[in-house]
């Protein structure tokens, strides 16, 4: 059993950066795939980044690419935010996947807690 814990989120203008991150307890990272998913109000769960294992291979939503940058290292999975727009303002969810490419939530097993980003305007 792996839990995942993020943090980093917070309050931030338009324009500005956060890093989110991931920590898990239970089991090492180092054997998943993760990600990163949102769920804004009155919506549905999206996909926002994974990185594969090996640390090297990454995949963006449109959203997000040239914005968002996700990357790990044996303990922890991170997501660093630029040029943050009212629109990414969600809840952020790290979670743990066995296959790749995994860009569907169902894709993946373990999930936090979540970590609110708001982005003022």
């Amino acid at each position: 059993q792996v839990q995942l814990v993020e943090s980093g989120g917070g309050l931030v203008q338009a324009g500005g950066s956060l890093r989110l991150s991931c920590a898990a307890s239970g089991r090492t990272l180092r054997t998943y795939n993760m990600g990163w998913f949102r769920q804004a109000p009155g919506k549905e769960r999206e996909f926002v980044a994974a990185i594969h294992r090996d640390g090297i291979s990454t995949y963006y939503a449109d959203s997000v690419k040239g914005r968002f940058t996700i990357s790990r290292d044996n303990a922890r999975v991170y997501l660093q935010m630029s040029s943050l727009k009212a629109e990414d303002t969600a809840v952020y969810y790290c979670a743990g996947a066995v296959g790749w490419i995994a860009a569907q939530a169902d894709d993946y097993v373990y999930w936090g807690q979540g970590t609110q980003v708001t982005v003022s305007s």
